[in-house]
Order: structure tokens, then C-alpha cells, then sequence
């Protein structure tokens, strides 16, 4: 099957399961970025995997080909349908690939989408433990705050494998931006590493008064009783 074959069978297979009622909530809670079928995440979630495991999944350049389609498209759905693609086949990927996942965080951007995708680069880092330096540095540099993002979140499942000095640097990196984004991002990383430490946590806040008041907010949700 084509790119655009498999591409058409998504499309269609998603079409007539959706709800257009359900699909203007969710228009509607994504700030009217994105088209829905109407398909509750439960419902997409079972259609893709039945999907995949009657066409199978695309390899090599035919993922990335395809997920390009499904980005094309305006459905949001289909940028999940995608997304699930390149988590089943992740592990299996080249140290490259993380040029495509690159790609992903910067087409058609936004939370959903971005965050899964940290995810993802998060456990291709592990594997490839080499990239983490210098590509951190270059989204960091590169202005675009969903990439900074990434950069900011990608350790939420290292537990006590994360590496707490690159976190701080980028978070001090972005401690004077306005992006809502960027400041709940490093309150939420902060949060998720006081589960591991909260005693260097709680320090690193208290010594960088100029982090904002929602990123401290966020970072001590969870210190309180360890304060």
C-alpha cells in the first residue's frame, strides 16, 4: 500500500467513526488550531492500533513519509495516528532520526502534540545518550520555544537519571521569558525532579528569585511537606 493509499483508509476510517458534536469541543479546547473528526482519545487510540495491525507499519522512509502526510492534514487526529507510528517503531530508529522528530515538535505545534514528542526524543536521548549535548544547545539557541520546551521536559522519566545541572542551565536560559509555555514547562520539570530530590529543588529555587511566579508555583507543588 502507498503513502497516500494508507493515508486515504486513515482518513476515511476516521471520518466515519467521528462525532461532529464531540469534534467542536475539541476545536474549541485547542484554541481553534486544528480540525477533529470527533474521535475521543480512547476511540483513536483502538482504531489506529486496528489499523496497524491489519496494514502494518510503515519502515524507514516510508514512516517519515507518511507521517508527513498525516501532518498535512488539518485533523488533529491524524497527527496522533502519526505520533503512534513513530512510538512503535522508536526504538528500532538510527541516531538521525532525531532530525525527523525535530521536524514533528515544529510542525503544526502545540502542547499535545510538542509534549508527546518530548516523550519520544526523551527515550531516543537514552539511547543515544551522545546527541543530548549538542542538540539541546542548538534548540536552545534556535528561538523557537516549543523546541526549548523539549529541552526543558525531555528528562520527566529519568527519575534519578536526570541530569539536574542541564536542566538548571536551560531553565536560567528562559527565566526571564514571558512564553507561558516556557515557564510552566520549567515548573512542571522542576516538579517532576522533587520527586527525586526535592531538598536541591527547593535550593535551586530559593537562590534564582528571578524565576517566575508560576514556574516557583509549579516547581514547589509537591515540597511542601518536605520544606
Amino acid at each position: 500500500m502507498t503513502s497516500k493509499s494508507y493515508l486515504s483508509l486513515i482518513q476515511s476510517t476516521f471520518l466515519s467513526k467521528g462525532d461532529p458534536e464531540t469534534a467542536q469541543g475539541q476545536i474549541a479546547y485547542l484554541r481553534n488550531h486544528f480540525d477533529f473528526y470527533g474521535l475521543k482519545a480512547a476511540q483513536w487510540m483502538a482504531i489506529s492500533k486496528e489499523i496497524m495491525e491489519e496494514n502494518g507499519v510503515p519502515t524507514g522512509a516510508d514512516i517519515q513519509e507518511l507521517a508527513r502526510l498525516c501532518f498535512d492534514d488539518e485533523h488533529r487526529e491524524l497527527h496522533y495516528f502519526a505520533l503512534e507510528m513513530v512510538q512503535k517503531t522508536l526504538k528500532k530508529q538510527p541516531a538521525d532520526f532525531i532530525d525527523f522528530l525535530q521536524e514533528l515538535i515544529t510542525t503544526k505545534s502545540w502542547w499535545d502534540t510538542v509534549d508527546w514528542l518530548a516523550k519520544l526524543v526523551g527515550i531516543h536521548f537514552k539511547k543515544h545518550p551522545q546527541l543530548i549535548s549538542p542538540l539541546t544547545e542548538r534548540w536552545m539557541a534556535s528561538g523557537n520555544f516549543w523546541l526549548q520546551r523539549v529541552c526543558l521536559i525531555f528528562q520527566l522519566a529519568y527519575h534519578d537519571k536526570t541530569d539536574f545541572e542541564l536542566m538548571k542551565r536551560y531553565i536560567l536560559q528562559i527565566a526571564h521569558s514571558k512564553e507561558f509555555f516556557l515557564q510552566k514547562g520549567a515548573g512542571w520539570a522542576l516538579r517532576q525532579y522533587s520527586r527525586t530530590n526535592p531538598t536541591e529543588v527547593i535550593q535551586f529555587v530559593e537562590e534564582n528569585p528571578q524565576l517566575a511566579a508560576l514556574t516557583k508555583r509549579e516547581a514547589l507543588r509537591l515540597t511542601k511537606n518536605t520544606e
